[in-house]
């Protein structure tokens, strides 16, 4: 219990630092001193308050929330589908989102655009809410018809291949300035969103992340398997549509704001069972709401090194720090 609540510290401290130091880092040079008081006050420079309040600050909460969610969304899933690989978008969500992102590149030229494009920067956000939610509703309908988990999760996967291909066939059809558009969606990115769109997306993610701490002993007779489940009394059927509903929300959402990131709902479950050496959801909750922030806000302060005054895709260094832990995944249930 000791040990637990030092390991709680130690999160909440480095999450703190690291959120502190993302403020620090960028395009534009700011001081510590300067970025500290434009924090606290007024660093005597208008410009310079409003990188900071208005561009990094909302960045770097944008990071915590993506991370946290898309981490606690992906231990959902592991539990329900008893998949270590299982992650946030293995229902095909994050893909339904890019071809509802996909349909409003290409839509450019047809009659609609111009309706749609009144809408400004949060075109693309309700695009992939969209796409998002037509994704859900087709995962709800399959799982009030099938017992099954592994053929919903099988399924899931199916339409995420569908939607995947699609957007394949209107990039082939696009032209240049519409691809590259949707290419920069995909690349990810928390610097979107803007204070304007902040409580659309904390409100939905938080209700979500919430959620999930009511499910902990759900979650754990899970563990066991859905048969001892239902022998104490589970509605299978009813908590595996709470469950794809919650994961389907944070993730649709998450993507739909800031684009596609992978990895970290798969990662980061691992990391917290194998840090606090327990399966309990109780502690792995808090523990991969935590870390996943962590992780996906120093992958946000990686993002900002400049190579060719261009700073890197942050869904490019979350699969950097993914992928080795994927590998070491699959190796460690190779020798058990």
């Amino acid at each position: 219990m000791k040990r637990n609540a030092i390991l709680f510290s130690i999160l909440v401290i480095l999450l703190l630092t690291a959120f502190f130091c993302d403020l620090f880092v960028g395009n534009a040079h700011i001081s510590i001193r300067e970025t500290w008081a434009a924090l606290w006050g007024s660093s005597g420079d208008a410009i310079t308050d409003e990188i900071v309040r208005n561009y990094r600050m909302p960045k770097a909460l944008t990071s915590i929330l993506a991370g946290a969610s898309l981490s606690v969304a992906g231990l959902l899933m592991q539990t329900l589908f008893r998949n270590p690989l299982a992650g946030p978008d293995v229902l095909g969500v994050s893909a339904g989102a890019g071809l509802g992102v996909a349909l409003l590149t290409m839509l450019n030229g047809s009659f609609l655009y111009p309706i749609i494009s009144t809408l400004g920067s949060m075109a693309q956000v309700i695009a992939a809410i969209a796409g998002a939610a037509l994704t859900l509703l087709l995962i709800l309908f399959v799982s009030s018809r099938i017992n099954d988990s592994i053929t919903i999760l099988v399924l899931g996967m199916i339409f995420g291949y569908v939607a995947s291909a699609a957007v394949t066939i209107l990039q082939s059809f696009a032209d240049p300035d519409s691809l590259k558009v949707f290419v920069t969606w995909t690349f990810g990115s928390t610097s979107n969103v803007t204070w304007n769109k902040m409580p659309i997306m904390a409100g939905i993610v938080i209700i979500g992340i919430l959620s999930s701490f009511f499910l902990q002993k759900n979650l754990n007779s899970l563990l066991l398997g859905e048969h001892y489940a239902s022998t104490v009394g589970l509605n299978i059927k009813s908590i595996r549509i709470v469950l794809i509903t919650i994961t389907a929300l944070v993730t649709g959402t998450i993507t739909a704001f800031t684009g596609p990131i992978a990895f970290v709902g798969v990662v980061i479950p691992h990391f917290a069972r194998a840090l606090f050496g327990t399966v309990n959801h109780r502690i792995v909750i808090p523990a991969t709401l935590l870390s996943g922030g962590i992780l996906m806000i120093i992958c946000d302060i990686i993002s900002q090194v400049t190579i060719s005054n261009r700073t890197l895709p942050i869904n490019a260094v979350t699969a950097l720090f993914g992928a080795p832990m994927i590998i070491w995944i699959v190796l460690k249930r190779k020798k058990l």
